[in-house]
């Protein structure tokens, strides 16, 4: 039987290198081209901010033993930023916290109690990255009491979310939970 060669660390480095190189060419093309054509519109910076998202989920997911649960954080903080900076770059019409951010907040939380049910004798791994979840899932809260959140349901709903999820996740896995607190910040 014929297996596939595995590339070598060296070979994969220049590859990676190769890959950014293209991706800072054509990052660099995008804006020549959108101030050549259209520079009332910021399409280029759209489109780049894209490309430094697919880089930087990209070098997280290369690294070993990656935690899921890591990587739901990142992705959650990741693609909230991006989208209010495309909300930004066309004029803040108010969909990313409106919409946007409540939606990947809500996802986020469905994310981690999948994670905590299928494998709640991992949970220690996952413990200290469900916080932290819950504490951003509070950001809605807080844009509510500052009277910055337009349309409040949404953001009622994934607050709500959050709360139920950290409530189920006490009760699964209580005893893991406080011992990884106790760990964690030598308590």
């Amino acid at each position: 039987m014929i297996y596939p060669q595995k590339l070598n660390s060296k070979k994969s480095d220049i590859l990676l290198k190769l890959f950014m190189l293209i991706s800072i060419v054509v990052a660099i093309l995008l804006i020549v081209i959108n101030k050549l054509t259209t520079p009332g519109i910021p399409w280029a910076a759209l489109a780049n901010s894209g490309i430094i998202y697919t880089w930087i989920v990209l070098f997280y997911s290369i690294r070993k033993n990656i935690n899921i649960a890591g990587h739901v954080l990142l992705q959650t903080i990741a693609i909230s930023l991006l989208t209010v900076f495309i909300d930004y770059k066309l004029n803040f019409k108010g969909w990313s916290i409106n919409i946007a951010i409540p939606i990947i907040i809500i996802i986020a939380n469905i994310t981690m109690l999948v994670l905590t049910v299928v494998s709640h004798k991992k949970f220690l791994k996952y413990a200290i990255y469900q916080l932290l979840i819950v504490l951003f899932s509070m950001l809605p809260v807080i844009l509510i009491t500052e009277n910055v959140v337009e349309n409040k349901v949404l953001s009622i709903i994934a607050s709500g979310i959050s709360a139920v999820n950290l409530i189920l996740t006490l009760l699964l896995c209580a005893r893991d939970v406080k011992d990884a607190i106790i760990r964690k910040f030598h308590m």
